[in-house]
């Protein structure tokens, strides 16, 4: 009998195969390795972009806001100057003085009455004057009342008096200034 040894053949073909195993194992290892540092690399460049994203929308963000801030500043100038434009408006619309209140009596003052005495106080006005018979005092005294600057007129005196030889009619008026936005009698 021959007796042929095969132990080395096997523990060749055992190298080999082992030699194969550690080449696909580091193969493997090295392409698992590329792979995840590929991966990790894309997700570095993907969160580093997403930064920078969101960097510029915070300097976005304070831009806006101080525009924002801007806008509700020039919104409460509109407001204050508007509202002082209103404040004029009124002032306007609501603007008497002694000249135009005098206007007013003198264009409701008849012939042969004539005024001797105005006292402005506050909203209440006093006048004195002389007339030749009292129903020019009546008169005077109803176009007063008719004028829409005054109100409440009141006769306190009615007298006669001898002015340089001749016998007159003297009064004293009293009555108030309309206010405005009252209504009208």
């Amino acid at each position: 009998m021959i007796r042929i040894n095969l132990l080395p053949v096997r523990a060749a073909k055992k190298k080999e195969t082992a030699l194969q195993q550690i080449f696909i194992s580091g193969f493997s290892f090295i392409l698992v390795l590329v792979i995840v540092l590929s991966l990790w690399g894309w997700k570095i460049a993907k969160i580093s972009t997403v930064k920078n994203d969101i960097t510029a929308a915070d300097a976005k963000n304070k831009e806006l806001l101080i525009k924002i801030g801007k806008l509700k500043d020039t919104e409460k100038l509109k407001a204050e100057v508007t509202k002082k434009l209103d404040v004029l408006n009124q002032l306007r619309k609501n603007k008497t003085g002694p000249a135009t209140r005098l206007a007013t009596l003198s264009d409701v003052t008849p012939d042969q009455l004539w005024l001797e005495k105005y006292k402005e106080n506050g909203r209440d006005i006093s006048i004195s004057g002389f007339s030749t018979n009292e129903e020019l005092i009546a008169q005077f005294i109803r176009a007063i009342e008719a004028s829409p600057e005054y109100e409440k007129v009141e006769l306190l005196v009615s007298e006669q008096r001898d002015v340089s030889g001749n016998k007159l009619k003297h009064f004293d008026l009293t009555f108030k200034i309309e206010t405005p936005g009252q209504p009208q009698k």
